[in-house]
């Protein structure tokens, strides 16, 4: 039963995409950051062949343990399935036994996921037709965010500089001109993807199948990225409060050290703390902050985000600005910039998880 007076928010995390294991590590720290006088939490886990189960809601369990990743099995706890019924929505216990019974319904969820079928407008799309209010972007948003290939020609069309690139579809390979227009080194990269899975940085083109088919194990469709020369600068959004303007977060600053030739997986999670150096707030002049602040609310206005989301870009030694990338559901582990970002900007982790709630249950439930 729902304890009165509290909001029942579900965590949902887990999931089928390669991203499953940081969804995991998010999703501990937002179930650590959720006060238990003022919500119930039903944690709901995704295994990575999609099965639905009530996990246990210790964060502990959820964190990167002698550098493995936490992982949401079949067994991790009751099979659960989510009703898309409008009239009768909300998650439902499979007993094989006793057959289905309702859960107590939720007000609210927080899909912390990461990647395909979670942050691409998947679960997005079922919440909605369940007429449950959720964080984040919308199906639409997502979508567009998590396809580098419209998120580029989308920020483009408003004017937000973009770095030379080419599309790879199925059957596709760089013609000599594209090579000439890129250049070299540049970066082969699944179109929709996260945490730098299957990207390789290459220079010489005699590397670029071996490239091509390693992005190609994820996602058909490729992108070959010519490399720009600069810094990398992150900025958090947040929607605004009451409809307000969105609003963005002091910048960040990530340097890759060591043996790390840029900023791939291993380096954003397993071994953060030595092959990352971070300055937070960036080292940068006034203008280019507020510029890259400005291109990061612009590039969320223009995919139609909501809720939150980490604009991603590069500052040349020439002062010029690119957009990278912007995730719609940036990683909320404990080395990840977007609540980093957001604490330095005065919004602690904890009061940051409660602003993104409260304004999921203000927007309300259905299409936006």
């Amino acid at each position: 039963m729902t304890t009165p007076g509290k909001i029942r928010v579900a965590v949902v995390f887990g999931g089928r995409s390669p991203e499953h294991g940081i969804s995991c590590v998010s999703a501990g720290s937002v179930l650590a950051a959720l006060d238990p006088d003022e919500y119930e939490v039903v944690p709901v886990g995704i295994s990575r062949a999609g099965q639905w189960v009530l996990t246990g809601s210790d964060p502990a369990e959820l964190a990167i343990s002698a550098r493995r990743l936490p992982e949401v099995t079949a067994e991790s706890g009751a099979a659960i399935m989510l009703n898309a019924d409008p009239s009768h929505s909300g998650l439902m216990v499979l007993d094989a036994t006793a057959g289905p019974r309702a859960l107590a319904d939720v007000d609210v969820v927080f899909p912390v996921l990461h990647g395909a079928y979670g942050e691409d407008g998947s679960i997005q799309g079922m919440l909605e037709m369940a007429g449950i209010p959720y964080v984040g972007a919308n199906v639409f948003a997502s979508a567009a965010a998590m396809d580098k290939e419209f998120t580029k020609k989308l920020c483009a069309a408003e004017g937000i500089p973009i770095g030379p690139y080419v599309v790879l579809r199925s059957g596709m390979t760089l013609t000599e001109q594209d090579k000439q227009r890129l250049g070299l080194p540049v970066f082969v990269k699944p179109s929709r993807a996260g945490s730098s899975f299957g990207i390789t940085k290459i220079s010489d083109w005699a590397e670029l199948d071996a490239a091509v088919a390693t992005a190609r194990q994820i996602d058909s469709k490729v992108l070959v990225e010519a490399a720009v020369v600069g810094r990398e600068i992150e900025c958090g959004v947040l929607e605004g409060e009451a409809g307000g303007v969105p609003e963005a977060s002091v910048l960040a600053e990530v340097r890759v050290v060591g043996e790390y030739d840029f900023y791939d997986f291993e380096a954003k999670y397993i071994d953060a703390e030595s092959a990352c150096e971070y300055d937070i707030p960036a080292g940068l002049s006034e203008r280019v902050t507020r510029q890259v602040q400005e291109y990061a609310v612009r590039a969320f206005t223009a995919l139609d985000c909501a809720g939150l989301a980490r604009a991603d870009f590069f500052v040349t030694p020439e002062l010029d600005i690119y957009l990278n990338e912007i995730n719609t559901m940036p990683g909320f582990t404990p080395s990840s910039m977007f609540p980093r970002m957001w604490a330095a900007s005065g919004l602690e982790y904890p009061k940051l998880v409660n602003r993104l709630i409260r304004t999921a249950l203000q927007r309300g439930a259905g299409p936006r």
